[in-house]
């Protein structure tokens, strides 16, 4: 490599630094930003709010319901992205459901506690195996699929450690609630789950912003593909091209 060609001290941190910007901006589209996840945590605070004041379980699951659709009514509205609004009344309606049908405070927030320790275990296990769960999720928001499995190695690595970040939280967050969840109050158990909403969320981000900004710059597929059928296209033209001038 000639001295023309070594890139410069402030053109390598230039590129890092655009590396982690563009790293940030796909990681709050793909989790849905301060405002999604402060969105996700209104319906159990209202919940836990309201029950703690009149233990009236039915008002308490029908109010956190009735915020939950009227977030998404608002999204729509404004006409914004709802992907992660819908994916919250999921998971409060469930919870309603359940809170109505057992007639419990704590089946309220019984689906959502098996749903993260679910992915607690889905993370780890598939770091451990090699086919990090992250990077399923996040390879379409990069635009590069899974093209990390086979191809740029050290993206899988930094999907792998991201992923068991994910999953040891995930576990450890749980590991507290749980034994809340079948020996304590249900008001407790109600304020720790609202008090461990964030924190844990921001610290799994953090550490996967980490990893993935330190990582190779992903492989852009989608752009590939564009690049593949613009050559075909030139390529089909350039024969037709060639079979009409033998015609003449």
């Amino acid at each position: 490599m000639t001295s023309v060609d070594k890139p410069t001290p402030q053109a390598g941190a230039q590129a890092e630094a655009d590396q982690k910007a563009v790293t940030q901006a796909a990681l709050f589209d793909a989790f849905g930003g301060i405002r999604g996840t402060l969105e996700t945590m209104l319906p159990g605070l209202l919940f836990v709010m309201i029950y703690t004041v009149n233990k009236d379980v039915k008002m308490s699951a029908i109010a956190a319901g009735a915020v939950a659709v009227l977030l998404v009514i608002v999204r729509l509205v404004r006409k914004d992205t709802v992907k992660h609004a819908f994916s919250g009344v999921f998971g409060v309606g469930v919870g309603v459901a359940f809170a109505l049908f057992t007639g419990s405070a704590k089946g309220f927030y019984l689906p959502g506690m098996i749903y993260g320790a679910g992915l607690g275990v889905a993370f780890t296990l598939s770091a451990l195996v090699g086919f990090p769960l992250l990077g399923v999720v996040l390879g379409p928001v990069f635009k590069e699929n899974l093209s990390w499995r086979t191809r740029n190695p050290g993206r899988k690595k930094a999907y792998t450690k991201a992923s068991l970040a994910w999953g040891l939280i995930f576990l450890a967050k749980y590991a507290i609630l749980f034994p809340l969840y079948w020996w304590g109050d249900a008001t407790q158990l109600g304020w720790l789950l609202v008090a461990l909403k964030l924190p844990p969320m921001v610290l799994a981000v953090y550490f996967t912003w980490l990893f993935l900004a330190k990582a190779p710059p992903p492989i852009d597929v989608f752009a590939e593909m564009e690049a593949e059928e613009e050559a075909e296209r030139q390529r089909k033209a350039g024969a037709a091209g060639a079979a009409g001038h033998r015609e003449v």
